[in-house]
């Protein structure tokens, strides 16, 4: 019972928090967006007591169900274990200490320290993060699209086509890496990964230890038969000296439904040994439902942390040819991100906001002192001033929340004009897009020289009431660079 409850929840927070990942309509997130938000990691980077409270509580009540239920990377490693369809495959192994607590050491020293590299790359939610939005998600888009061909071949509207495109190769072969080493450490010992390298299931399985719950042996049933051993994806129990590693064990129940004899049991207490009664437990059925109870009922109340969203209206704008994108002197974060330094020291790289953005304004950084931090770019798109999805989905409080009105506000940038570029300049002719799709009105066309009265008009930028958006930028005919960008602050500014 406690392993089929397990499984059903386990279900139905991997399909949402993928779903979540993959969706680019805009729905979902008003739906799901709390499952992010009860990641361990970023709820501790969000200083979001009440979710760390109440998943430390669970983990000291119930074990690590954390791992085996909410972490959507430890969900994976379940399902591409059981790719390898083969019974009784695992093995007891002793903890892994002299790699554990060093990468634990070097996990938390890195965010301290602000190298969010080395975070986003051993966070767990983060990891699963960049695998869904740089590999699922263009393989979800891409049968969008072949939907919607097949649709259109019949004059059906039911799916339309969307853009896909990779937003970045160095990212891309982390995240194909970090997939490959899951599936070959899945395959050979189960949760090796999560028991091994992942902080977080190092920090919860310290908590784990003293938990009120825990498999526990009747070792007057017990046959030594190994099954619990060899069906353990943690390789956590020791048949022989009847130890389970609390610390290792994610309380799937795999070991208590493999038992044949009925020695495992999820209880409250220590390991059973009473031969004067060995034949009435013998006979007696092991109830776990009021435990199984007690543990769907904990799951709920934490998924009950979710919030209701203010739904948003989206549009779209039509295809532009694609552009190079400038080498900015500062890059551009996202409105809400309050700094640079701010971004990177709160941002575990996770990429749900790149994954969310309506405009594909939004993409991993490439750069080496950034690697993976989202970072915006126009030749997709522009941040548009009534969109406020990146704060809304964001699960670490990287990018602050903040309402459609304040964002007008956001300065996180300014337009730069670049002469040698500009159309009326280089090929005479008239233009003025960025002037005429400027939403602060911050262009506007002036004579290039007010002496000369066939001058050709071109921008002038009120750098004060610019708010760095972007939408002149994209809209620059200008190719292969456009003849006016935008430059980050390293400060966010109010306007």
């Amino acid at each position: 019972m406690l392993r089929k409850i397990r499984i059903v929840l386990a279900a139905v927070m991997f399909i949402g928090i993928t779903l979540l990942f993959l969706d680019f309509t805009g729905t979902l997130h008003h739906w799901l967006s709390w499952m992010a938000k009860v990641q361990f990691w970023p709820a501790v980077m969000a200083l979001n007591l009440v979710v760390v409270a109440a998943l430390a509580i669970t983990t000291l009540v119930f074990g690590r169900i954390y791992c085996s239920v909410i972490c959507p990377l430890g969900v994976l490693q379940d399902i591409l274990s059981h790719l390898r369809r083969k019974k009784n495959k695992y093995s007891y192994s002793k903890e892994v200490r002299w790699l554990r607590y060093p990468l634990l050491v070097l996990f938390i020293v890195a965010t301290v320290a602000g190298i969010g590299s080395v975070m986003q790359l051993l966070d767990p939610y983060s990891s699963y993060g960049y695998i869904a939005t740089t590999i699922l998600q263009p393989l979800w888009k891409t049968g969008n699209n072949l939907l919607a061909a097949i649709a259109e071949h019949y004059d059906s509207y039911a799916f339309y086509s969307v853009d896909t495109w990779m937003r970045s190769l160095p990212v891309l072969i982390i995240s194909a890496a970090t997939l490959l080493l899951l599936a070959i450490l899945a395959w050979k010992g189960g949760r090796t990964y999560c028991n091994t390298i992942c902080p977080v299931g190092t920090i919860l399985g310290f908590l784990s230890r003293f938990s009120l719950l825990k498999v526990h042996f009747n070792t007057d049933k017990c046959r030594n038969c190994s099954l619990c051993s060899k069906n353990c994806k943690a390789s956590c129990i020791d048949f022989k000296t009847h130890t389970v590693d609390y610390s290792r064990c994610v309380a799937c129940g795999n070991c208590i439904e493999s038992c044949k004899f009925g020695a495992l049991s999820y209880r409250v207490g220590a390991n059973k040994t009473n031969k004067a009664n060995k034949t009435n437990e013998t006979n007696k059925p092991i109830d776990t439902s009021k435990r199984s109870f007690l543990l769907a009922t904990t799951l709920a109340a934490t998924a009950a942390m979710a919030q209701k969203k203010e739904k948003l209206m989206d549009g779209g704008l039509a295809d532009i040819e694609k552009k190079v994108a400038p080498e900015r002197q500062t890059p551009l974060t996202p409105p809400g991100s309050l700094s640079m330094q701010n971004f990177a020291q709160r941002c575990t790289g996770c990429q749900l906001c790149v994954a969310q953005c309506p405009n594909e304004v939004l993409r991993p950084s490439t750069s080496l002192m950034h690697l993976m931090l989202p970072t915006m770019s126009y030749e997709h798109g522009y941040c548009r001033p009534e969109c406020t999805r990146c704060s809304e989905v964001c699960p670490a409080g990287a990018i602050k929340a903040f309402d459609k009105p304040e964002k007008s506000s956001i300065q996180i940038g300014h337009a730069v004009w670049i002469k040698k570029n500009c159309v009326p300049i280089t090929d005479g002719v008239e233009c003025g897009n960025c002037a005429r799709h400027c939403p602060s009105g911050a262009i506007e066309m002036v004579m290039l020289d007010e002496e000369d009265e066939e001058s050709p008009m071109v921008p002038a930028i009120n750098e004060s009431r610019c708010i760095g958006c972007g939408a002149c930028e994209y809209v620059c005919p200008a190719r292969p660079f456009s003849a006016i960008m935008v430059e980050g602050h390293e400060v966010h500014k109010k306007i």
